[in-house]
């Protein structure tokens, strides 16, 4: 589905990905372990366009996008689920999820996606009854499901996932991390950006491991969840002799 090849993004001149490489195959979750700074979010922001400063080749089902904008990429099925959720905070639940079918309108009827907002509501009972709510009073765990809804609203063929459990609750993070199987269950195709690198692997098919903007390991998530390196460096844990 997606194939990314010598992705070099820089800041203000500095390079923060130094040639990564990696492929997402369809109907699976990908994860991207690794430090802060390491560069995960800003290969993601490269994926969906937000990083403009970007080199390199990105296919995805079969056609070069590595020059597409946003909102080409988000038409094509690329949709991004930013860290720290950023929602329109003065807005309403409602308006927030219409806001992830913008791109679509004028193509999918009214009633279709009322429907498609009630199922929102249906996979997340607990915004049910906040649907009127401004987006900004919700707790940290409610936005993270508004900002998920979101991006489902936009029919994603690729959803990319930046930290989603960043700053909630163990509980929660569980009903997010279940959430996510549900989704690959349903036939989504992932790529998470994790600091919870237990959690993320744990759920994972393939991982990829970053640091300082290079990938340094990559295999079966279940295999690097047991690699010495990996449980030292991201899960402070020591293999038993």
């Amino acid at each position: 589905m997606l194939k990314v090849e010598r992705i070099e993004a820089y800041y203000r001149g500095n390079q923060a990905l130094k040639g990564i490489s990696l492929e997402v195959n369809e109907g699976e979750i990908v994860c991207l372990i690794g430090a802060n700074g390491a560069g995960k979010s800003t290969l993601l922001n490269c994926l969906s366009g937000v990083h403009p400063d970007r080199r390199g080749n990105i296919v995805f089902m079969g056609q070069d996008v590595s020059h597409a904008n946003s909102q080409e990429l988000v038409r094509l099925g690329i949709v991004q689920v930013p860290e720290n959720r950023q929602l329109f905070g003065p807005m309403t639940v409602e308006e927030n999820l219409e806001m992830g079918a913008y791109l679509r309108g004028g193509r999918t009827s009214s009633a279709s996606l009322t429907k498609e907002m009630d199922r929102i509501f249906d996979r997340f009972p607990a915004l049910a009854s906040r649907r009127k709510q401004r987006a900004g009073t919700l707790s940290g765990g409610e936005q993270q499901m508004v900002a998920m809804g979101r991006g489902l609203m936009s029919k994603p063929r690729l959803l990319l996932l930046d930290e989603p459990s960043l700053g909630l609750a163990p509980l929660v993070v569980q009903d997010i991390f279940r959430i996510i199987q549900e989704l690959r269950k349903e036939g989504r195709t992932i790529l998470l950006v994790e600091q919870n690198a237990l959690g993320a692997l744990a759920i994972s098919q393939r991982a990829y491991v970053i640091e300082t903007g290079r990938v340094t390991l990559t295999g079966p998530a279940d295999q690097l969840m047991k690699d010495e390196g990996v449980r030292r460096a991201f899960l402070g844990q020591e293999i038993s002799k």
